[in-house]
């Protein structure tokens, strides 16, 4: 929420203030900004121009299906002969110059109803958002000069040249941001180029004025990325561009004074508008750590209580953790250091297998003389084994 202050300063065209005024109630109004991105979500759609393909589109040559029977597709063939055209698939959407898949129509619904109530709740929203520096800094404006947020100037609204809306800027100190917006312009990206939308610039201060009488939209309407609206009219297409909450915003001091009456007050509804009260915040202090942490509260509150609970312990693996798998079998460890003796023994005998065989000194034991002659015998005989033997002989299989 925008911080309340009780009076704003008012400064001269020359830099120098002349004067305060009391901040309107619409400052405290609070920020929205799910409620303004859905309002502009659906505002901007109502300027969309509709569009379509022609009706006739695809439909435009004498086709019709074969049927059955041919051993091609049902789908309508171009009629007549004597061209490649002739036989071609036509009408639907998988066919060369066959009409698109669901064409557009121009009765689509292209414009939105938004509600009253949250169209005026979006605007109060955008409003308080520009009395916030930090959020007017977010959205890029450079305000480092500007002495004061919201900026009210006095005596501006009977300017009618452009020369003297850039001195105005400079003594408020709003060049720095119309200067941003003139060097932004850049060409476009796209086939906007070809529609009436050839260079992009960013967006800069809006200058609020009173009445349709004033003569400072013909000042400034020739800066690039400044913009102009009544204060009868706010837009929140120009208060929050695409969306985004934060603009920078110049007030005349005929506009400012002209709030209450728009929106009216905290404690007063609004005369220009038929019973309206402005928004209020469901909570009027929204730091919630000053609120819990305040004297107030923690006198009444009860004492963190100490950390007793025993925390329960992460699960492990019994197979891949030893504690574990003593915890469910404590006959485990015996049984390991066994099996760790048994293969420290197998691999000491077997060492000493290789160095004997390799010394020539190791004899073989009866069972691996059993062994050996089993397999002997298991071997097949050798085809020059049945010539050589002697037929009366004996043939060992």
């Amino acid at each position: 929420m925008a911080e309340t202050r009780p009076v704003v300063s008012i400064w001269g065209a020359d830099g120098n203030a002349t004067g305060t005024a009391p901040l309107p109630g619409v400052f405290s109004a609070p920020i929205r900004p799910d409620l303004v991105q859905f309002v502009h979500t659906n505002m901007a759609k109502n300027a969309r121009q509709a569009y379509a393909v022609s009706m006739k589109a695809g439909h435009q040559t004498s086709a019709e299906s074969w049927g059955t029977g041919r051993a091609v597709s049902r789908i309508p063939r171009v009629q007549g002969g004597g061209t490649q055209r002739s036989g071609q698939g036509a009408f639907g959407n998988m066919c060369r110059g066959g009409r698109m898949f669901a064409p557009t129509k121009v009765w689509r619904k292209w414009h939105r109803k938004i509600n009253l109530n949250q169209r005026r709740y979006a605007i109060c929203s955008a409003l308080a958002a520009s009395a916030c520096p930090p959020l007017v800094m977010a959205r890029g404006h450079k305000i480092d000069q500007v002495p004061e947020l919201p900026l009210v100037v006095s005596g501006v609204e009977g300017l009618a040249k452009t020369k003297e809306a850039l001195a105005l800027f400079g003594s408020v100190g709003a060049k720095d941001d119309a200067d941003r917006c003139a060097a932004s312009k850049k060409l476009r990206a796209g086939k906007g180029k070809m529609r009436n939308r050839r260079y992009t610039h960013r967006k800069g201060p809006l200058v609020v004025y009173s009445s349709s009488d004033a003569e400072v939209p013909k000042a400034a309407r020739n800066l690039p990325g400044v913009d102009l609206c009544c204060v009868d009219r706010l837009n929140l297409l120009l208060l929050a561009p695409g969306g985004h909450l934060g603009r920078f915003v110049i007030w005349t001091e005929e506009a400012f004074l002209k709030l209450d009456a728009l929106f009216g007050s905290v404690d007063s509804k609004a005369t220009l508008k038929d019973s309206y009260s402005i928004p209020r915040p469901v909570m009027s202090n929204a730091d919630l750590a000053r609120l819990i942490n305040s004297d107030e509260i923690q006198s009444v509150v009860r004492p963190a209580k100490a950390d007793t609970q025993r925390r329960k312990a992460p699960k492990t693996n019994p197979l891949k953790n030893l504690g574990a798998m003593l915890a469910l079998n404590p006959y485990y460890e015996t049984y390991r250091a066994s099996e760790i003796r048994m293969q420290t023994a197998r691999k000491e005998a077997k060492a000493a297998k290789i160095k004997a065989l390799r010394e020539g000194t190791y004899e073989k034991t009866e069972e691996e003389k059993a062994k050996a002659a089993e397999k002997v015998m298991r071997r097949p005989a050798s085809k020059a084994f049945f010539e050589n033997a002697s037929i009366e002989g004996e043939i060992m299989f």
